[in-house]
């Protein structure tokens, strides 16, 4: 097994389909797609792509960490007591442990994620 993983940032094998937890859900009904690539053997790290359509739901992270590389799409992050902030492809930014506030999905978007924790 190779210690070098290449994520496959367009895939066609078929991914895990998901809805917005009814606790989380803000407004729209955005549906999400993960392909899973690869997980750490020790440390809980997991990479792989992701896609939301259109919509706003509770962003928790907890004691999780993620990393995340925009490939297309527009979002706008508000992280509580802050001012709105938008990613669009070719943007990248990191959610640290404790992060909470409001992801709202503008135009259909595919991310590349990175969570540790």
């Amino acid at each position: 097994m190779s210690l070098l993983v290449k994520l496959d940032l367009a895939p066609t094998s078929e991914p895990k389909h998901s809805k917005a937890a009814a606790d989380r859900l803000i407004s729209g009904d955005p549906s999400f797609k993960t392909w899973a690539q690869d997980e750490s053997r020790k440390d809980p790290v997991r990479t792989g792509v992701w896609e939301a359509t259109p919509g706003e739901t509770r962003s928790i992270k907890g004691e999780t960490m993620e990393f995340c590389y925009i490939l297309s799409g527009v979002v706008e992050l508000t992280e509580e007591g802050q001012p709105p902030r938008i990613f669009r492809a070719g943007d990248s930014f990191v959610m640290k442990p404790g992060y909470v506030g409001v992801w709202k999905t503008i135009e259909t978007v595919r991310k590349i994620y990175v969570v540790a924790g």
